[in-house]
């Protein structure tokens, strides 16, 4: 019998049902049943030109809307005042990009980054649009949250003109506590590098100020760069220690790590360890998750190849 799993929440749930209770109840605690997205891919995609677009470091690009959720209604709804979330629905040039980036930020979410509420919802053509909960914005009040580009002064057309290393500047002269953000800064690097992610430029980066202190803001624009261009041209989307591609572990643990935001070699350690004791659920999200059979084993052998290079200590 063919077994249905909750986009939501990824567990098992009766043919009957598209979504699982908690899945539901993450959504809202009311909420009791959704109802399909009323519009197809194509649909949303061209609700989304000349408004809501984002440019990925895969060509072409990536469409958002924005939306809210009824509850009242039992419904995602397109809105633009009132949005509370974003939605990305299916992209006509590359395959399952929702599914890959719910898929990576789950795996994110496994080790520690803080990731806002997100997760997949049915169309209607039956088709999955990703959608991710708004972190600069409260019922009430808007979040004063600042990109990378804009703090480092760039332009948006220059958010790959620059550096990792150039980043750290940015935390320690912006944020509350830098040694901490820092730590947090070299796990994303860390994790941005095993999951294949080549778009980590200037913009997907960001500070958020909240209860009194300025921080990094919950990870967006996760996923699996590698695995949607089917190449390995580059492993990073800003140079580390002068080089995008053919990294190496002494490259993130000694250069990066230590040298650069100077945390110590027990912080390292537990930082990428954090990473490696997550494997076998990673496999199971995998697993479960939305991607075409070919994709997981791709995702997979990927993350096992980039590990191997961070654990190789000769």
């Amino acid at each position: 019998m063919k077994i249905t799993i909750c986009p939501l929440t990824y567990e098992p749930i009766s043919p009957e049902r598209k979504y699982s209770v908690r899945g539901l109840k993450k959504l809202a605690p009311t909420l009791q049943h959704l109802e399909d997205f009323p519009f197809t891919a194509n649909e949303q995609r061209k609700q989304a030109v000349g408004k809501q677009i984002s440019k990925i470091s895969i060509q072409g690009v990536q469409p958002k809307l924005l939306a809210k959720l009824n509850i009242k209604n039992n419904c995602f709804e397109l809105a633009e005042l009132d949005s509370a979330f974003i939605l990305k629905p299916q992209n006509d040039l590359y395959e399952k990009l929702p599914e890959n980036e719910d898929l990576s930020m789950r795996l994110a979410a496994s080790v520690g980054i803080e990731t806002p509420l997100h997760g997949l919802i049915y169309c209607q053509d039956n088709s999955l649009t990703y959608f991710i909960k708004r972190f600069d914005r409260t019922p009430k009040q808007k979040i004063a949250v600042e990109d990378f580009c804009q703090l480092a002064a760039k332009k948006t057309e220059d958010k790959y003109n620059f550096s990792m290393e150039r980043l750290i500047p940015v935390i320690e002269q912006y944020c509350t506590f830098p040694m901490l953000e820092k730590a947090k800064f070299f796990q994303r690097a860390l994790f941005n590098f095993i999951i294949g992610n080549e778009a980590m430029h200037l913009k997907n980066f960001s500070l958020i100020r909240r209860n009194n202190k300025v921080e990094l803001a919950p990870a967006y624009d996760f996923l699996n760069t590698t695995l949607a261009i089917g190449s390995h041209a580059e492993e990073m989307a800003l140079p580390l220690n002068g080089r995008k591609k053919n990294l190496r572990r002494k490259d993130f643990i000694d250069y990066f790590g230590r040298q650069q935001l100077e945390l110590n070699q027990k912080t390292v350690d537990k930082l990428l360890q954090q990473i490696v004791v997550q494997i076998p659920y990673w496999r199971q999200l995998i697993e479960a998750g939305f991607l075409t059979l070919e994709m997981k084993k791709a995702y997979i052998k990927l993350i096992d190849e980039r590990l191997k290079i961070l654990l190789t200590t000769t």
